[in-house]
């Protein structure tokens, strides 16, 4: 329970900082020193960030479904406590106990502190032989886990799947009511159809497991097979299926939260104009910049009135101009500023040092 806290509650910080942490990173491989980095808010930077945050959400998730997996595991089965396979039948559960009875019986522990771990152990073993051999609980136990063991009043599978209903019905109702009020507080719209389709998905999908004899076929024909073929993995048992499917569930929940900002259309503030008054106002902008730039060219005109006919006059004062437009534009832009204060500096340095206070003046 207290991891399951641990990994919801790391939505809400890890991929930020990570995304933060990756981007800082990137940047100082990708960009030389010395060239300016993307600043927050530029376009350049947004991108990089959109993309590496949809990157760590994917991962994040990846790892929140591997760590689940993890604790299933970790936890075990009957089956594994007993070293059998899934289709074992009766006999060969029996034959397993008394073996494993032989070697782990409590009174055969030597040390006195052992003797409660083995006894502990012995009734472990004894619970899923009792449980494995008995053909109904196996059945509740292969859908609804070790929980079944201390339910009471059930001696039926109905029974034992009337109360595993009674017991995931406030998982299911809780989860559309949260959603439903979300929804209709102006939260979860983006990708809200998808919400709604996978936890239905879900529901049948628990449905089917938990209600048919046999095991889903997405275990014994797709996912059991693979991992017996490729992995050590232990065959996964139908109650194990369903954790790990409401915990990607719920992850993915939170993952398309987190990914909503990035996708979701970003709402333009409603102006106070009209659309019409904005058309009107670009247009009285662009007969003011024509009248400007015809304001202009007279009063050119009337300056270069004395230079009329005398070409050499005009030649001289273009020449004038052009050396106007690079002292005063091209020299007083930063960048140029800055390489001409590198080369001077450059000068400097591998100049003697008579020469520098001539070159310094």
């Amino acid at each position: 329970m207290s991891s399951n806290i641990l990994s919801y509650a790391g939505w809400t910080f890890l991929p930020n900082l990570v995304t933060g942490w990756i981007q800082s990173i990137y940047y100082g491989i990708t960009i030389r020193a010395g060239d300016p980095k993307p600043q927050s808010g530029t376009p350049r930077y947004t991108k990089h960030r959109r993309r590496i945050h949809i990157a760590v959400i994917a991962i994040y998730l990846l790892y929140t479904i591997y760590e689940a997996d993890y604790w299933v595991r970790q936890e075990g089965s009957f089956y594994q406590d007993l070293d059998l396979p899934v289709d074992v039948d009766e006999r060969k559960i029996k034959a397993r106990f008394r073996r494993l009875a032989a070697i782990y019986h409590p009174d055969k522990a030597v040390n006195p502190e052992d003797h409660a771990t083995a006894e502990t152990y012995f009734v472990r073993l004894k619970s899923a032989q009792d449980t494995l051999t008995d053909a109904t609980k196996r059945f509740a136990y292969e859908r609804f886990g070790p929980d079944v063991l201390k339910w009471q009043h059930v001696s039926s599978i109905r029974d034992y799947i009337l109360v595993g209903a009674q017991n995931a019905a406030p998982l299911y109702g809780g989860t559309v009511v949260v959603m439903v009020i979300l929804s209709l507080l102006g939260y979860l719209q983006w990708g809200r159809y998808w919400r709604y389709l996978i936890f239905a998905c879900l529901a049948l999908v628990e449905y089917h497991t938990l209600t048919r004899p046999h095991w889903s076929p997405v275990l014994t024909k797709v996912l059991n097979p693979f991992l017996t073929k490729f992995t050590s993995h232990p065959p996964i048992l139908p109650f194990q299926f369903l954790a790990l499917a409401h915990k990607a569930t719920f992850t993915f929940f939170i993952a398309l939260g987190q990914l909503s900002p990035l996708f979701a259309p970003q709402d333009r503030p409603v102006s106070s104009l009209s659309s019409g008054f904005d058309e009107e106002h670009v247009q009285r902008l662009e007969h003011l910049a024509q009248s400007t730039d015809l304001e202009t060219g007279r009063l050119l005109a009337l300056e270069m009135a004395p230079l009329v006919g005398d070409e050499a006059g005009q030649n001289d004062m273009k020449g004038r101009v052009r050396e106007w437009l690079v002292q005063n534009t091209i020299r007083a832009d930063p960048e140029v500023r800055d390489a001409m204060g590198r080369a001077m500096q450059k000068r400097r340095i591998g100049a003697p040092v008579g020469a520098r206070q001539t070159i310094a003046k």
